[in-house]
């Protein structure tokens, strides 16, 4: 048993095997911020949640705990590694399905990219037009 894990040790500090990805959602706090077993507080990169108070806060939130709490995400990162509050900057994947994209598809969330962070601007967009057009959510022109 010493020596499978001495042989891990060399072979991550060697960078042969890679730390892992897969992070597991402790806490939705609210629809773009949530917390991860490491106690570690996530910003999804690239949207922007209704605030408390704000129109559309409490189903997005509610919306995001359906989708990651309690479950293990994959978490990427872009260029940005925290944002001024001290939260990871992550884009958010639930097996194939980009979180941060899905999450603005249906309404839940606003496009909000930082200059230094620009991979996936085009899915983003296109995501929150989808959205946009359809009147969902944060979009519906009834409110």
């Amino acid at each position: 048993m010493k020596i499978i894990t001495i042989l891990l040790l060399i072979l991550l500090v060697s960078g042969c095997v890679n730390e892992p990805t897969g992070f597991y959602v402790t806490r939705v706090i609210d629809g773009d911020t949530f917390v991860i077993s490491t106690g570690e507080h996530i910003r999804i990169q690239g949207i922007d949640a209704p605030d408390k108070n704000d129109y559309y806060y409490y189903e997005a939130t509610q919306r995001l705990k359906e989708l990651i709490e309690f479950k293990t995400v994959t978490l990427e990162r872009d260029n940005t590694n925290k944002d001024r509050y001290g939260r990871l900057l992550r884009y958010v994947y639930l097996g194939n399905k980009m979180i941060d994209a899905q999450m603005l598809e249906e309404g839940y969330a606003k496009v909000f990219i930082f200059e230094a962070d620009k991979k996936y601007e085009k899915v983003l967009i296109y995501a929150q037009n989808y959205a946009k057009n359809n009147h969902l959510g944060v979009w519906n022109n009834d409110n």
